[in-house]
């Protein structure tokens, strides 16, 4: 799959909009058909979805505010990317937030709500396709903070994790996180399912903490291995 063929199913399905053309190119530097650093080029752009340069400069400001794409004066818009201290820094700011949404949620959290979550795990399980696990993560996670009934606070917790979930895709596949995460999954819905408020909010921030933790290690090894590539040339 490539960018045109993104574009394709945008335009085929409805007609082209800055949000659909942001949604596409959202998923393609989620799977890493950009990469960071890469020149994110409006014409070329705009020619491949067939349309003015208008909408796609809008849908570039929406991935900036998402913290995706950053704009540098006569260079346009690139693909951002992540530094270990972001890479923490974002984290400790789900940890605060999703503390809350869970902590609000869990109070009203339904036997159809759990089902989904648990519904979404055993999903998680029988995937294959690692770019399948970071959205089925987001959707375990907003299953439970849902019930908080607070639109705001869960979209800026989503906003969080589209900032990070390419990195999760890395994550999972290079470090073989699944099997970890999906216990500690396990252990946070089997607190919420007991409405136990205080086990699964702890439960929670060693989940962020600890994915955290190994992410940080990650970008940190990254940033050496590139150092040291540039130091031979």
């Amino acid at each position: 799959m490539d960018l045109t063929d993104l574009a394709a199913s945008v335009l085929q399905h409805q007609k082209s909009t800055p949000d659909l053309i942001a949604n596409a190119l959202r998923q393609a530097i989620q799977l890493g058909l950009f990469r960071e650093g890469q020149s994110l080029r409006q014409d070329e752009i705009a020619t491949q979805f067939g349309v003015s340069r208008i909408p796609v400069r809008e849908a570039l400001r929406q991935l900036e505010m998402q913290g995706l794409v950053v704009f540098h004066p006569n260079r346009g818009a690139m693909v951002a990317s992540l530094s270990p201290q972001e890479a923490e820094e974002i984290c400790e700011i789900r940890i605060a937030l999703e503390s809350m949404a869970l902590q609000l949620a869990i109070p009203n959290l339904t036997t159809t709500d759990l089902e989904r979550a648990a519904t979404v795990l055993t999903a998680t399980e029988q995937s294959a396709d690692y770019n399948q696990w970071a959205e089925l993560n987001w959707q375990f996670h907003a299953a439970l903070y849902l019930p908080a009934n607070r639109p705001k606070l869960l979209g800026l917790i989503q906003t969080l994790h589209v900032n990070v979930d390419r990195y999760i895709r890395v994550q999972m596949k290079a470090l073989d996180y699944r099997q970890q995460s999906q216990s500690e999954h396990h252990a946070l819905l089997a607190a919420c399912q007991q409405q136990q408020v205080d086990l699964a909010v702890t439960l929670l921030r060693q989940h962020i903490s600890r994915a955290a933790a190994e992410l940080v290690v990650y970008l940190q090894a990254q940033l050496s291995g590139q150092a040291q590539l540039s130091g031979q040339a």
